[in-house]
């Protein structure tokens, strides 16, 4: 393919070393399929909202539809700092003309389905959307978007492919 289209997506998925354990989750399936098509534009709101790698694991909590990010054993809150910088970063990647984004699933700031949030309790009791991923979509409401998990096949993918086109 001659002009590849500009796909957002998260780093670690591209063998990034951005996770709170300091390892990747890279995903060879997509940099094989999407990546013939694609050009990708890494993302990973923690590291670049300025969390150190490695970090404290992080979970939502709160109110699914208006969750807090908070540490596990520390209880501190970075939902404010996080916010912050998606923002602004949203609106940078405004000026990418991304196609679609592909995120990480189960991720508290980029799982788009499905993400856990606890409740006063500590306990995952409710089901919500990454940070990240909510403030990218409400402002690209009409963007492909997809997580990782949902795209491993050939049908799924040929699908995600044709929104993006």
């Amino acid at each position: 393919m001659k002009n590849k289209i500009r796909v957002g997506i998260s780093s670690c998925l591209l063998g990034e070393k951005v996770r709170y354990d300091g390892g990747d989750k890279l995903d060879v399936y997509l940099m094989e399929n999407l990546g013939k098509s694609a050009l990708f534009v890494p993302v990973c709101p923690e590291a670049e909202c300025g969390m150190p790698t490695p970090r404290e694991p992080m979970r939502l909590t709160g109110d699914p539809a208006a969750p807090r990010l908070v540490t596990v054993n520390t209880k501190l809150d970075f939902t404010e700092q996080l916010s912050a910088w998606a923002k602004k970063r949203v609106r940078e990647l405004e000026k990418e003309n991304l196609s679609g984004f592909v995120f990480k699933s189960r991720s508290p700031s980029c799982g788009l389905r499905g993400v856990e949030v606890s409740g006063d309790d500590d306990v995952p009791a409710k089901i919500g959307t990454g940070i990240f991923a909510k403030i990218l979509t409400d402002k690209f409401p009409a963007m492909p978007v997809e997580e990782e998990a949902n795209l491993h096949g050939p049908e799924a993918m040929e699908k995600f492919l044709s929104k993006l086109l």
